[in-house]
């Protein structure tokens, strides 16, 4: 169920992603995998986790807030703020 093809994690949606880095960690804890097969779904994982974080990332950057006018309507919107 590996992801050999760096071209195949990055078409995986970013829930399929996430759910994929859950395995790997459950598999991870469970500590019956041998050291050869740890080192490379460690390094899957890590792939992975990269991946996810670089998407909400973007998705972070299109957040804008909504400003409130005195009428309580929408005024503005402003890019939201990074942390």
């Amino acid at each position: 169920m590996g992801m050999s093809d760096p071209g195949e994690m990055e078409e995986l949606s970013f829930e399929d992603a996430l759910q994929r880095l859950e395995a790997i960690v459950q598999q991870l804890e469970r500590g019956d995998v041998p050291l050869d097969k740890s080192i490379t779904l460690y390094a899957e994982g890590d792939k992975l986790r990269a991946q996810c974080q670089k998407r909400l990332e973007a998705a972070q950057a299109r957040i804008e807030q909504i400003v409130g006018g005195a009428d309580g309507a929408a005024d503005k919107t402003i890019p939201f703020p990074a942390s």
